[in-house]
């Protein structure tokens, strides 16, 4: 036995990540005394800059962008009481196709041994029993979210620490709900075409392949406001149109894969912590 405490590790690629897939389980395992740990492997330069400037228009300053959500991102972890934040600070990819792909220094360009060595450092520091991150698509085929993925299950090989490794992931069921909601607040969205919808089609599993089902309702206040503590990057954070009570009904559940076990804990399971306590 060990005075060590029960620990959650999960790993994302922006400031906002940790809010909008994890938001429930950080705030939720806080509040039961379990230490929570972010990483967050880039710095966020590819969002917003004030007032909506998008990157690559005249104005938009990377720099200044990431040190405006260094401080969002920490305003959201002391809502969602989470116990150590570490950043690896990589340079923010940016979407899929875009030049900043190719950035020297921008995550996507780093080799995959050098984030998971170190990432695997601060395994070995916090040894958590629990580590979430993206399946290898990274969920939506963002660059920085499959090398999350990349360099976590890496770091994983390299430490074999780790009694319990999930990855991310939606509902179908949900998935249509969220269509549904997306189309009451915007009436006059264009049908996608084909090729988006069939895209938007594979996002998510079906309802039986997901593992672990987490109740976090009584905490969608505090994900709520960890969204909304990620002010610069409103525009794209849909989820805060909603208002709390439409949110706390969609987001009140969160769902994971099971991909790794020492516990022998059955499946479907409702706690990512089921045969650690």
């Amino acid at each position: 036995m060990t005075d060590r405490p029960l620990t959650l590790m999960a790993v994302h690629a922006h400031p906002d990540d940790e809010a909008t897939g994890t938001g429930g389980v950080l705030a939720r395992y806080a509040a039961e005394g379990i230490r929570t740990v972010l990483v967050t492997c880039t710095d966020g330069g590819c969002g917003d800059g004030p007032g909506g400037v998008k990157p690559g228009d005249p104005g938009h300053d990377p720099a200044a962008v990431a040190s405006m959500r260094r401080q969002e991102l920490e305003a959201s972890c002391e809502v969602l009481k989470v116990s150590d934040l570490e950043t690896l600070d990589y340079a923010d990819s940016g979407m899929m196709g875009w030049p900043s792909n190719d950035a020297p220094g921008s995550f996507w360009q780093t080799p995959v041994e050098e984030g998971a060595a170190r990432l695997a450092e601060l395994m070995r520091h916090y040894r958590p029993d629990v580590v979430v991150t993206y399946d290898e698509n990274g969920f939506y085929g963002h660059p920085d979210h499959i090398q999350a993925h990349r360099i976590t299950m890496a770091a994983l090989e390299m430490t074999e620490l780790t009694p319990k490794v999930y990855w991310t992931t939606m509902p179908r069921s949900g998935m249509q709900r969220f269509g549904e909601i997306m189309r009451e607040f915007h009436p006059d969205m264009p049908e996608p075409d084909p090729a988006e919808a069939a895209a938007m089609a594979e996002i998510g599993l079906p309802d039986d392949e997901i593992t672990t089902w987490v109740d976090t309702t009584a905490f969608s206040g505090q994900k709520f406001d960890a969204l909304a503590a990620h002010a610069s990057q409103g525009e794209n954070i849909f989820f805060l149109k909603m208002g709390k009570e439409r949110f706390g009904e969609l987001m009140g559940m969160e769902t994971f894969v099971r991909v790794k076990d020492a516990t022998g804990a059955a499946v479907p399971e409702n706690d990512l912590f089921a045969g650690l306590r």
